[in-house]
């Protein structure tokens, strides 16, 4: 992995003081290691961006995705269980959406960061 700067986002003393903060904040700390750690798995984090902030019936996650109904319902049951994903179902049909703003908000700063987008 490339070398990443050690500076706060934006930079300055605003910015470092916003990085100790949540430093200094115990249970928010837990919360967001937690959510990290669930998504921190390639197809995890690919269906999450795949997501996005629609919903999506598993069959068409398992499509997009390119793997196993079983492989794809463990991710989800995980990510589920973390808190990251809400489920609903009809009849035999199972939807996932992610139900966080939150983590609607850190998928779309991680395509930001590590996603290569072109220019304008």
């Amino acid at each position: 992995m490339a070398h990443m700067a050690r500076s706060a986002p934006g930079g300055g003393k605003a910015a470092a003081r916003h990085v100790l903060d949540l430093a200094n904040r115990g249970e928010d700390i837990k919360e967001a290691s937690a959510a990290l750690k669930a998504m921190a798995h390639p197809l995890r984090l690919k269906i999450l961006c795949l997501v996005g902030q629609s919903e999506w019936m598993v069959q068409d996650i398992v499509e997009a995705v390119g793997t196993s109904q079983s492989n794809i319902s463990q991710h989800l049951a995980k990510m589920r269980d973390q808190g990251l994903l809400a489920s609903r179902k009809v009849a035999n049909k199972v939807f996932y959406r992610i139900d966080d703003p939150r983590i609607i908000k850190m998928i779309s700063m991680m395509r930001e960061v590590f996603c290569s987008v072109p220019g304008p």
